[in-house]
């Protein structure tokens, strides 16, 4: 699917409805925006229930959030 839109004068963009219905996001949902190369990968941020086991067999020294950041900061480590 492609899809294209346009950046208004106030620096949004809205997110074309195929788009939107295809990956079943909402209104109100928060999104991470990681930067590649020349363009910008858009996810929305996952629930903490959904991130549950996803590191299953990994180290668990050292780990944890110092800075106290948001859910979207922690996906955005990830990259």
């Amino acid at each position: 699917m492609t899809a294209t839109a346009t950046l208004s004068g106030k620096f949004q963009i809205s997110i074309p409805k195929a788009v939107r219905e295809a990956q079943h996001w909402e209104a109100g949902q928060e999104f991470v925006f990681i930067p590649k190369g020349k363009g910008v990968l858009v996810m929305p941020v996952p629930e903490m229930a959904q991130l549950a086991g996803i590191a299953k067999g990994a180290r668990t020294d050292d780990v944890g959030d110092r800075k106290g950041g948001s859910a979207a900061a922690a996906l955005f480590s990830l990259f």
